[in-house]
């Protein structure tokens, strides 16, 4: 709902307003850039009170802040609505997920749960933008982000302030006492921090403008809205298949594979020109490789330097992460009059998460450098 509704909506949203394209996509990207911001200290929170608190007051101030966005007449009072997302994001989106399952459920079962976890969240496409295309086809765009900020109402807030009810465990204690600073300025957590975040632009860039690139070329807005929801259902199968990956291989091999399949379906976006049929297919692969790279992110941290500093040092990871996913669907968008159209977008974001993947190699660290939790 805050996330998977905007790319249907925002077309809606300009032609009403008579804002530009980029204006309208930027106050997206100011949410994301707030989530970043605050997903720092949100992190620290976690760390030490757990996940209750912080999603159940998330899921309130989503609310709040999808009827501000919803309510806006001008354009400041459009982005102010989006900061208040931002801030919502940071305490009920993935961050703050992870860091709850990966401390309730340890070393051996934290990757079924991320799995679950993600596996739900891989249909948020699925189901909302289908969903939000529907509404929008019988209200505006404010009533449809009014219904929907209902739903959030009744569905997230008693979720979280009844179903996170676990004990929270004590903080784990590193084997060898490092401290979470001392890992976020060692050089593989720098080099794991530019790759990942570099390759979110391979990742997410695609995101908002998969719509405009169906309908530049031909594709109906529907069938478009329909092929971002479908690639939620790739995100799922990418997803059923993280355990094998973690079986069969290392860190170093996984996390630059994924960020190299990024690249591959992103130029593959970019170079098909149709059928409608071969797009669809196309958006699924991208999504299962996006679902790929959600758990990567979620176990880059504790594959690495384990679950001691797990919630702090997440933070410290996804702050400039979401940072480049909140600049990726603006500059898609900006990008795609001086490149001669989306075509040309997505091949540029393919060569950058090649670069990412080729960083990504350098971001293990040696077994002197590590640092276990002992689980």
């Amino acid at each position: 709902m805050l996330f998977y509704g905007f790319p249907v909506l925002a077309p809606a949203i300009a032609a009403d307003r008579g804002w530009s394209g980029a204006a309208v996509t930027g106050a997206f990207s100011v949410a994301l850039l707030v989530s970043a911001v605050v997903g720092v200290p949100v992190g620290r929170l976690l760390d030490r009170h757990g996940p209750r608190l912080v999603m159940t007051v998330g899921s309130v101030l989503a609310v709040a802040a999808l009827g501000v966005v919803a309510s806006a007449r001008s354009l400041a009072w459009f982005y102010a609505g989006w900061v208040l997302v931002g801030v919502a994001m940071a305490g009920v989106l993935y961050q703050p997920a992870f860091a709850a399952l990966t401390r309730w459920h340890g070393a051996e079962r934290r990757v079924a749960a991320l799995t679950v976890v993600t596996l739900a969240g891989g249909l948020a496409s699925t189901v909302f933008a289908p969903l939000t295309d529907a509404l929008a086809g019988h209200f505006s765009w404010r009533e449809t982000y009014l219904v929907l900020a209902a739903l959030l109402a009744v569905l997230t807030v008693p979720a979280h302030l009844f179903g996170l009810r676990l004990p929270w465990p004590a903080h784990p204690a590193a084997a060898d006492g490092s401290r979470p600073t001392t890992i976020a300025r060692s050089r593989p957590f720098v080099l794991l921090v530019v790759s990942m975040s570099i390759g979110a632009l391979a990742v997410y860039g695609i995101v908002v403008a998969l719509v405009p690139l169906f309908v530049e070329r031909g594709v109906s807005p529907t069938t478009a809205a329909w092929a971002l929801g479908l690639s939620g259902v790739g995100q799922v199968l990418g997803r059923l298949g993280y355990g094998r990956l973690v079986a069969r291989f290392g860190v170093k091999a996984r996390t630059a594979g994924v960020l190299s399949a990024a690249a591959i379906t992103t130029l593959l976006l970019g170079l098909v020109p149709g059928p409608a049929v071969a797009l669809v297919a196309a958006a699924v692969l991208a999504g299962t490789v996006r679902g790929v790279f959600t758990l990567t992110q979620a176990t880059a941290i504790s594959d690495r330097w384990g679950t001691a500093h797990y919630g702090r040092l997440s933070g410290v990871l996804h702050a400039p992460l979401t940072v480049t996913a909140a600049v990726a669907p603006w500059a898609a968008i900006a990008l795609a009059g001086p490149l001669g159209g989306y075509p040309a977008v997505f091949t540029l974001l393919a060569v950058i998460g090649l670069v990412a993947a080729a960083i990504s190699l350098k971001s293990v660290p040696s077994r002197r450098e590590t640092y276990p939790d002992g689980t």
